[in-house]
């Protein structure tokens, strides 16, 4: 079997990544035993990088045309795959070893990943900020050009009440959590659910300062430290 393709942005950090949504594909590839490599992109320079493979563009809000990571390249059946969701679908789909959705639950995960957006959010302002922090010069300027129309600047502003709506959201996750019979979102059966929380988790240590990283982990009494570890233990990438 030839090794996948993933296609990550690269950040001054040890290791480079530091993005969630390649860190979805990966953990899936890991999880599910496929081997890959990892091709690193300057965030300035992903339009580029993903038209040259023919990669295809998304639309922003404002009718522009935009390139994301990650894309997936499968030397094995031909296929280009871009968005993290739907690298999940396609690997479970080609790959069925090790599902990670289990009993049909795409929808209900497709879902899933849209409600837990909605309690991160707060989060963003200060993501943002750091990450124009750990980029090269280039792809930082870069970086606040495409963002702010997403989050308008400034992005220091209101920080207070964000993490206060953060913590807020969590507490709402954790309840999440308390409605099952085991550690993960289903219960005993762990699934993309868990990555998508587990991948969140992972850019806020790598990417946020340690005080705000020890802020989050001590929440509902350590809860998303041992999330995050048992996601990367599941994944094989602890």
């Amino acid at each position: 079997m030839l090794p996948l393709v993933l296609y990550d942005v690269i950040s001054e950090l040890p290791g480079n990544n530091f993005s969630p949504n390649p860190a979805k594909s990966r953990f899936v590839l890991s999880h599910k035993d496929l081997p890959f490599v990892t091709l690193w992109v300057e965030y300035s320079d992903i339009s580029i990088a993903m038209k040259a493979i023919g990669a295809k563009s998304k639309k922003r809000q404002d009718g522009s045309d935009v390139c994301t990571v990650p894309v997936l390249s499968d030397p094995n059946t031909g296929a280009l795959i871009m968005d993290s969701l739907e690298i999940a679908f396609y690997l479970d789909k080609t790959y069925p070893e090790k599902p990670i959705f289990p009993n049909n639950s795409e929808s209900l995960i497709y879902a899933f990943d849209s409600a837990h957006m909605n309690l991160i959010q707060p989060a963003m302002k200060s993501l943002f900020i750091r990450c124009t922090e750990i980029l090269s010069p280039a792809s930082a300027k870069f970086f606040i050009g495409v963002r702010s129309m997403d989050i308008p600047l400034p992005w220091d502003v209101e920080r207070d009440a964000d993490w206060k709506l953060l913590e807020k959201g969590y507490n709402t996750a954790c309840e999440w959590y308390q409605k099952t019979n085991g550690k993960w979102i289903m219960g005993d059966t762990f699934s993309y659910a868990d990555i998508i929380v587990g991948c969140w988790l992972l850019a806020y240590k790598r990417v946020l300062k340690e005080d705000q990283w020890v802020r989050i982990s001590s929440w509902n009494g350590g809860k998303w430290a041992q999330v995050l570890a048992d996601v990367e233990k599941e994944c094989k990438l602890a």
